[in-house]
């Protein structure tokens, strides 16, 4: 629950957590520089390149986490369409589906004591208005790692739904998926007491 880490190692395991991060940064900004199509195509392959550097496996798993992000895709395409946009619902989508592989990329490939320790040196100058730097970090990484767990949980939920009714789960899974959160959430925070964390 508290890491997704690939179990596949590749070569960027062995680059610091503060490296990944400060390129993550830099690439993101760099995506937003560029307003055509075809530079972010190229971007995009790059990002692709990038996770199939780790690996077939590595690469299927990076692409798992990518189809939450498909119903944004299709507004963004559909609405682009309707308003005779292509160019600029193309820009929108390379650019999104890029900054998301980078991260995904990054956080596969870093652990989340890595990031936590990156994050608290970062958040450090914040200690002089009274807030605990090891706190925001714990709380910014656990954000980070949660977001695909959670979209992974509704997915299980929705499937068992499929399995045992012919109508779409729709808004139904809700409150399901809400009371997991809570769930798997309350697990993270016994276990942070256990060892000492603050929750």
């Amino acid at each position: 629950m508290l890491t997704l880490t690939s179990p596949v190692k590749t070569w960027a395991h062995g680059l610091p957590a503060a490296v990944k991060l400060t390129a993550l940064c830099g690439a993101t900004i760099g995506l937003f520089a560029l307003n055509s199509p075809l530079p972010l195509a190229t971007a995009a392959l790059a990002a692709v390149l990038l996770m199939l550097s780790g690996g077939a496996i590595f690469a299927k798993t990076a692409l798992r986490h990518l189809r939450p992000l498909w119903p944004f895709v299709l507004i963004v395409a559909l609405w682009h369409l309707w308003s005779r946009d292509l160019s600029g619902g193309a820009v929108v989508i390379l650019r999104m589906l890029t900054a998301v592989t980078l991260a995904n990329f990054v956080t596969m490939t870093t652990r989340l004591s890595d990031m936590i320790t990156v994050l608290e040196r970062l958040a450090r100058p914040l200690s002089a208005f009274g807030l605990s730097p090891r706190t925001l970090a714990l709380a910014v990484a656990l954000v980070i790692r949660f977001i695909p767990v959670m979209q992974d949980r509704a997915e299980q939920i929705s499937q068992s739904w499929r399995a045992r009714s012919a109508r779409r789960a729709g808004w139904r899974v809700l409150m399901p998926a809400t009371l997991a959160a809570l769930d798997d959430a309350e697990h993270v925070a016994e276990a942070l007491r256990a060892r000492g964390g603050s929750a």
